[in-house]
């Protein structure tokens, strides 16, 4: 749920902490860095973990850590303990992707964790605003306790995964071209996550740029975010009904076409519209570039190494952001992720239209 509520939190720390946009985008990013580093220490222990135990743990360790975050009101601090909380989350969700990649239709199952993110993600773009109003800057970090807590109590009732065959390689091994293709895929996937991200973390303050209140944003980007619930329920239905490279081609473009509308945000129906396209195709692609990934493997390392992946991409957007804001301004940001994206489809194409060469062969 930090990526759907990293833009509220970016400007809770603005207004709570009385700091500039860019170091509330360092403390926003460090988070995410460091769910990418524990996301790739995920992909290499995986096979050696007992997955429930495991989550346990973390989920007490995240809690603690979030407690600690609420009484720290130094950004430079801030930055290195959202870095550990970044560490700890980001193995606990390489975890849970690799448990979902060991599915029969992984695909499906990224699409209803979509579903799931944006739903409750929504609910949370909506209160944050007000509860930070209400109880200052670390009540965002009372949301994400909340939120371990309601993970705690459903842990128990997830069921374990059946081991599935491997479709590429064999005996665990990828041949040369498969990790090729493998890596293009990747790159694809950073290349999603980065761009969406980079704007996204700045929607409120563009929001405020165009002289809308804090619980106006609040309402807009919550509307936005219902409305994007539909990109993961969109892809739980399809399936890989036609396969994924029509998909991606699809979601990709839409993406990248209203992501560059959003330079044209001073009319407020076009900022509303193309925040909640956006969201409804980042729903829509994640789950089948995840879904691209766990073909590759049957122990789902891959689906964790694409999780660490991802976050490095959730990362590097909003820093990218916080070195273009101030001297360049939003457009700066909008136009890198548009191309962003749209280099992003390609690779993705490519990746797919191979990869279902190699598993009809």
């Amino acid at each position: 749920f930090y990526v759907n509520l990293g833009g509220s939190f970016l400007s809770a720390f603005v207004d709570g902490l009385n700091i500039e946009r860019d170091a509330a985008g360092f403390i926003v990013s460090a988070n995410k860095y460091g769910a990418a580093f524990g996301g790739l220490l995920a992909a290499i222990f995986i096979k050696k973990l007992i997955w429930r135990k495991s989550a346990y743990v973390l989920l007490f360790i995240l809690i603690s850590i979030d407690v600690i975050s609420s009484q720290i009101p130094n950004a430079n601090l801030l930055i290195l303990i959202r870095f550990l909380h970044g560490s700890i989350g980001g193995f606990l969700v390489g975890i849970g992707l690799s448990v979902i990649a060991r599915t029969t239709f992984p695909d499906r199952v990224f699409g209803m964790l979509m579903v799931v993110q944006y739903s409750f993600g929504s609910i949370g773009i909506f209160t944050v605003p007000r509860l930070v109003d209400a109880f200052g800057y670390s009540a965002v970090f009372f949301v994400l306790i909340t939120f371990s807590i309601m993970t705690l109590s459903i842990l128990p009732l997830i069921p374990d995964p059946k081991e599935k065959k491997e479709t590429i390689g064999s005996a665990g091994v990828l041949s040369i071209h498969s990790k090729v293709l493998l890596a293009i895929c990747l790159m694809s996937l950073f290349l999603f996550q980065a761009s969406n991200m980079g704007v996204a973390d700045f929607a409120f303050e563009l929001g405020k740029d165009i002289d809308l209140t804090n619980n106006e944003i609040s309402n807009l980007l919550t509307i936005a975010n219902i409305i994007s619930i539909s990109g993961g329920a969109f892809a739980y239905l399809i399936a890989t009904r036609f396969g994924r490279t029509l998909p991606l081609l699809f979601g990709f473009v839409i993406a990248s076409l209203f992501t560059y509308l959003l330079n044209f945000s001073e009319n407020i129906t076009i900022y509303f519209v193309a925040n909640s396209v956006t969201g409804i195709t980042w729903g829509f692609v994640i789950p089948y570039l995840l879904g691209l990934a766990a073909t590759f493997d049957k122990y789902g390392q891959m689906a964790a190494l694409a999780g660490f992946v991802s976050k490095v991409g959730l990362a590097t957007g909003p820093l990218l952001g916080s070195f273009l804001i101030i001297d360049y301004g939003f457009s700066a940001i909008i136009n890198l992720a548009t191309f962003g994206l749209l280099l992003g489809c390609i690779l993705a194409v490519y990746a797919s239209q191979q990869s279902l060469k190699i598993n009809n062969e």
